[in-house]
């Protein structure tokens, strides 16, 4: 029994250490870019023990950012799936709080760990991650959006014109180190938006 025990801490004091290495990562690459975010830099910002580097990305650090980056992925569905059912003006005002909060927690300095990929890697098995995160978040946002009053086309082009306004918002804000880039792109988003919901018809 003693045995049995010690091996199921030893498994969870493992996951929690990879958890965090992952977690550290899509961390660092939101506030650095990839070509700032090693292995040793997210060893030190995590704590990991550094035998732990090969152990759980044997594949490198590639695997390391993927896995960042699907988590990264998950998170921003698993809360857009939390509002399903509410209107679609709600769910636009959220998804621009999701960004807006990670600009005024870090103080201007953080952006979206899998735009910050996208632009640097050239590596074919990364691009696929963000393909599939964007991809995902986008169909995600149409199908929410369809649901909350707006037409399936305008949901689809809608949740592409969204993702893409507010992650530009995000690099123009912490470029100029100010949120008026990022509020002004809001309130257009939210303008277009509710022109489109006003011309609807009536369900």
């Amino acid at each position: 029994m003693t045995v049995v025990i010690v091996n199921r801490w030893e498994m969870s004091m493992v996951s929690e250490v990879r958890t965090r290495m992952v977690d550290g990562a899509a961390i660092l690459l939101a506030k650095n870019g990839l070509q700032n975010t090693s292995f040793s830099e997210v060893l030190d910002y995590t704590g990991a023990p550094r035998g732990s580097v090969y152990h759980h990305f044997p594949q490198g650090k590639d695997q390391l950012i993927g896995e960042a980056i699907d988590a990264t992925g998950a998170r921003v569905i698993a809360a857009l799936t939390a509002k399903d059912g509410e209107g679609a003006r709600e769910i636009t005002v959220f998804f621009l709080d999701l960004w807006r909060s990670v600009l005024t927690r870090s103080n201007l300095r953080a952006g979206c760990a899998v735009l910050a990929v996208t632009v640097a890697t050239d590596s074919p098995d990364l691009m696929s991650h963000t393909a599939t995160v964007f991809r995902t978040w986008r169909r995600s946002l149409a199908g929410l959006l369809e649901r909350g009053g707006l037409a399936a086309a305008e949901a689809s082009g809608y949740s592409a014109l969204l993702i893409a306004s507010s992650e530009g918002a995000v690099v123009l804000s912490r470029a100029e180190q100010s949120l008026e880039p990022f509020d002004l792109v809001s309130g257009q988003l939210l303008d277009q938006l509710d022109r489109m919901l006003e011309a609807a018809p009536p369900a």
